[in-house]
């Protein structure tokens, strides 16, 4: 009987083939294809790279033309070209063009990218450019019930093509009458009303060449009356009164309140505090013996609210004896913790022009102020200036830059505790007309 050997054969297997490389795959479309220049022979044209390459790169373009009406695409060029521009020589005057960019690769031809109109072949007398009045560059305020009339002047030859849009929609004819000549563009609203507030933007167009600008208009009236006011107490010969923001500003910021106090007996008005900015205020020097009434108006840019918020409440002053004996009373412990009357409002500067943010405060013992931007304290940089006085806290930007944008808080902090409000700020950079251009 044979043994059984001690160690099978090893049996070798074949090699396996190498994988395959994946095919190459074409890129995506050629983007923003635009015209640079046109006359009466040839048309320039530029564009994008595409969004999407592949790792098998880009040989390069072709560019490719017809005429309107024709379905047949001549190629302008013997060879790809690397650039993103391409200058077509050797047209035709007056014929239009629909003009595509193709790009090139290993895996082939992509999807073009191609010309939003057709192009005339003619010779540009001059390209639209909008100038926009140095007056309307900045926001536009005007106040409700009056008339806009704005007047844009504009270049370009053959006599251009004016459109008007607000807040990114046609604009409303039946609220605003827009003119237009060989030189400007008239907008033009009879009666201004709240809802006419926005941003309005002006393009002027010749052929395929264009320009933009916009104006910011902003409505304003007078502010509504404050949302309530009331009596917190009376004492000796003084009255405290607290009072909260009117509910409609005027599409403006509101920028102080007038106080009145009335007597019961001859039911006549009398102005105690006028552009007043806080929430809080005292009437003193009221007379023995008689009663009063209160009542506050809102102040905006335009003027004082047309309606007053009136006491409910009615502050007597009692009477007492020749030998005035103050009554006893026990301790009363004026401590509070921090709490914000006006808080911090969001707010847009613009690059270079210095800001403010302002909110108001009440706490005793008085509140220490910090101020932080992005969470981050404020120390003693220059470019921040701080004051705090009698409740109102201000913090002032100077020449701000765009880095200066950010969420900005205030923090008061005493022994009974602490408050805080915050409000963000946007730093907007002041774009000429034709800066990009230029660019």
């Amino acid at each position: 009987m044979l043994a059984a050997p001690a160690e099978a054969a090893a049996v070798e297997e074949p090699p396996k083939a190498p994988t395959p490389p994946p095919p190459a795959v074409p890129t995506s479309a050629p983007l923003d294809v635009t015209v640079d220049d046109v006359n009466d022979s040839s048309l320039t044209i530029k564009w994008n790279a595409p969004e999407t390459i592949g790792d098998s790169g880009l040989d390069g373009y072709t560019i490719e033309y017809c005429k309107d009406g024709i379905k047949d695409w001549v190629v302008a060029q013997e060879e790809l070209t690397p650039a993103n521009r391409y200058c077509i020589k050797n047209l035709t005057a007056g014929d239009m063009l629909h003009v595509r960019v193709v790009a090139v690769n290993p895996g082939g031809r992509s999807e073009p990218g191609t010309l939003a109109e057709p192009v005339p072949i003619r010779e540009i007398g001059e390209r639209p450019k909008i100038r926009i009045p140095r007056a309307l560059r900045t926001r536009t305020v005007k106040q409700v019930g009056e008339q806009i009339n704005l007047v844009i002047p504009f270049l370009g030859k053959p006599k251009p093509a004016v459109s008007w849009l607000k807040d990114g929609q046609p604009v409303d004819t039946k609220r605003v009458s827009i003119r237009n000549s060989d030189r400007d563009s008239i907008l033009f609203v009879r009666t201004a009303e709240r809802a006419d507030s926005g941003v309005y933007e002006i393009t002027v167009k010749v052929d395929s060449f264009e320009d933009k600008a916009t104006i910011t208009l902003q409505i304003v009236e007078r502010p509504g009356n404050p949302a309530s006011v009331k009596l917190v107490d009376t004492w000796g010969f003084n009255a405290a009164l607290e009072w909260t923001p009117p509910k409609d500003n005027g599409n403006t910021e509101i920028t102080g309140y007038t106080v009145q106090k009335a007597d019961r007996k001859t039911g006549e008005w009398f102005s105690v505090l006028e552009h007043y900015h806080r929430l809080t205020a005292t009437v003193s020097d009221l007379i023995m013996g008689n009663s009063y009434i209160f009542r506050v108006f809102a102040e905006n840019q335009v003027g004082i609210s047309e309606m007053s918020t009136v006491t409910k409440e009615v502050a007597t002053i009692h009477k007492t004896g020749i030998v005035y004996m103050p009554p006893e009373y026990p301790e009363h412990d004026f401590s509070e913790a921090p709490k914000f009357t006006t808080p911090l409002n969001d707010r847009a500067a613009t690059v270079g022009y210095t800001t403010k943010l302002l909110c108001s405060v009440r706490g005793s013992p008085k509140p220490k102020i910090e101020w932080l931007k992005n969470r981050v304290i404020i120390g003693d940089d220059p470019k921040f200036r701080k004051i705090s006085n009698q409740g109102i806290c201000s913090l002032e930007i100077r020449k701000p830059c765009t880095f200066d944008g950010g969420v900005y808080t205030c923090i008061a902090k005493n022994a009974q505790g602490e408050a805080a409000v915050s409000c963000k700020l946007e730093v907007k950079q002041v774009i000429l007309p034709g800066a990009e251009k230029d660019k």
